[in-house]
């Protein structure tokens, strides 16, 4: 790559308000928005992965949103060669061009690549799930934390998609998942970036995700989830198991009552948060603020851009 563009990438915790602050940053400049949400990519999944509305949308341009049905299949790379495709476009346009999300693994991947050694193997993944379906997810997280302790520490122990992925990757390479992330290192960045944090005091937090997760039941979260299911996406599928979609899932199959799926929903978009937030604190190059503080962050970018213009 000859030429590096500049990003500005937004990135935060669920709930901390990274889409109101991204606009209001955003639209002054005629810039346009790469969404970096491995959830809001899927197509009639709008409710609870608080997708930006049409207005929204209509006020900023996004990118990346709506890219592929629920069963399709959609990861870092898929994410990071699509991601790259829209950053040159709007680089030769001479727009700014804005990262937004909180999907770390999204991020890093679009910035510094994925570590070699990352293939996959279908047939071993198939053979892990259907284990995990015998056996139960905690036979399979007792593995990882057998043969990759490092790796199973930065995993949860519910989290079935990223148990296989680093199993996966030890039956395939013969390497811990741990020790290719640590070889790699991440090192040279793919582009120029200022690197925006928003954070609120974890209280404030806490109690914004729960009163989102009132609003999106609200506006029809259930019914969202029922059409879904009534029009053949099962329960199984990677985004029907996600925080939210999973909880109204097992209500619809009489696994939760209703007040203990909107509990456990609580709760566990709150520990979500806590592990994006732990995620992005290991990056000493995110400059942090509070979403209220807007001029703060504009100078930022303004200084960010007006040095890239003079390169």
């Amino acid at each position: 790559m000859h030429v590096k563009p500049s990003l500005i990438i937004i990135l935060g915790p669920t709930g901390v308000g990274k889409t109101s602050t991204a606009l209001e940053i955003i639209e002054p400049l005629d810039g346009e928005i790469i969404s970096a949400d491995s959830m809001q990519v899927y197509r009639r999944m709008n409710i609870g992965t608080a997708k930006p509305t049409p207005e929204e949308q209509a006020r900023v341009r996004h990118n990346l949103i709506d890219v592929v049905d629920p069963d399709q299949e959609f990861n870092a790379a898929m994410f990071k060669d699509l991601a790259d495709r829209v950053i040159h476009n709007l680089y030769r346009k001479g727009k700014p061009i804005f990262v937004v999300g909180g999907t770390g693994l999204y991020i890093r991947a679009l910035i510094q690549g994925l570590f070699p050694g990352a293939e996959g193997d279908e047939t071993i993944r198939q053979a892990l799930r259907k284990e995990a379906e015998s056996m139960g997810a905690t036979a399979l997280y007792t593995r990882l934390e057998r043969i990759d302790p490092v790796a199973a520490k930065r995993i949860h122990h519910n989290d079935m998609y990223r148990i296989v992925r680093a199993l996966e990757v030890f039956e395939v390479t013969g390497r811990r998942l741990s020790e290719l992330h640590r070889s790699h290192n991440f090192g040279q960045e793919r582009y120029h970036t200022l690197k925006i944090g928003l954070t609120v005091e974890r209280g404030v937090l806490y109690q914004r995700i729960d009163r989102r997760v009132d609003q999106m039941i609200e506006s029809g979260l259930l019914r969202e989830v029922k059409d879904l299911l009534n029009d053949g996406y099962l329960p199984n599928l990677k985004p029907m198991r996600s925080i939210g979609y999973r909880h109204m899932c097992e209500y619809c199959e009489g696994k939760l009552s209703w007040n203990e799926a909107v509990r456990t929903f609580k709760r566990d978009t709150r520990h979500y948060a806590k592990r994006q937030l732990t995620w992005f604190r290991r990056d000493h190059d995110i400059l942090w603020f509070e979403p209220r503080q807007i001029d703060e962050i504009r100078m930022q970018i303004d200084k960010f851009l007006s040095v890239r213009k003079k390169e």
